[in-house]
Parts: C-alpha cells; structure tokens; sequence
C-alpha cells in the first residue's frame, strides 16, 4: 500500500474515531458521567490506528508538513485521552467537561490539519 493510501486511510479510521468522541461527549452531555467501556475503549483503539498508520506512512515517504503538525496535534489529544481514560473513567469518576472539551478541540484541530494536508486541499 503507497504512502498516500494509508494516510487516506488513516484519515478514514480517525473520521470514525471522531464520531465514537461525539457519541460519548452526547452521552456526558446527557448526564452520564462515564461511557460505556467498550465504546472508550473502541475510540481509543480506532485512534491508536490511525495514529500509527500516520507515523508509518510518514516516515516510510515524504508526509506533508501539514501532516506533521496535524499528528502532533493529534498526539497532543492522546495525552488528554489518556488522562481522561487513566485518571476519571477507570476509577469511575465523571469525565470532567472541561478537559473532554479541551480533547476534542486539540484532536479536532489535528485532524483538520491532516486530513487538508494528506487531500491537499486549501484551508
């Protein structure tokens, strides 16, 4: 698979990963203090996909810049994941909407930021 496929693809997979964040931020929104697990934990593994299929395909070939800034943007929303996951999910506290917030804008941001990279498109 060529370089660009697999950023496309990752694109895809980061897409979904976006729209399993939605449902869990609707579900805090709609008073649950916590998803589901498996919903976290099938966002968190969709995530880490994508993620790695970037870092590959970047460092096989040529990525655009945009494509870098938008992984480090994007690894900057895993460390807010992490925490959100670490700290407040695993020992069943509620997810604070601030720091979910934060995640989703920075990951949101990173993901922009790659997918008009890697579609070459002007922003």
């Amino acid at each position: 698979m060529d370089a660009q496929t697999m950023l496309r693809t990752a694109v895809v997979l980061l897409a979904i990963t976006a729209a399993g964040g939605l449902s869990m931020a609707a579900m805090r929104f709609a008073g649950h203090p916590r998803p589901p697990s498996w919903i976290a934990m099938l966002h968190g593994l969709l995530a880490a996909s994508g993620l790695t299929l970037v870092v590959y395909a970047g460092l096989a070939s040529d990525m655009p810049a945009g494509g870098w800034g938008g992984l480090l943007l994007l690894l900057l929303a895993v460390l807010g994941g992490l925490v959100l996951n670490l700290r407040y999910h695993s020992e069943g506290l509620a997810l604070p909407v601030g720091l979910m917030l934060g995640h989703a804008g920075v990951a949101v941001a990173g993901f922009l930021v790659l997918a008009l990279s890697v579609w070459n498109l002007q922003a």
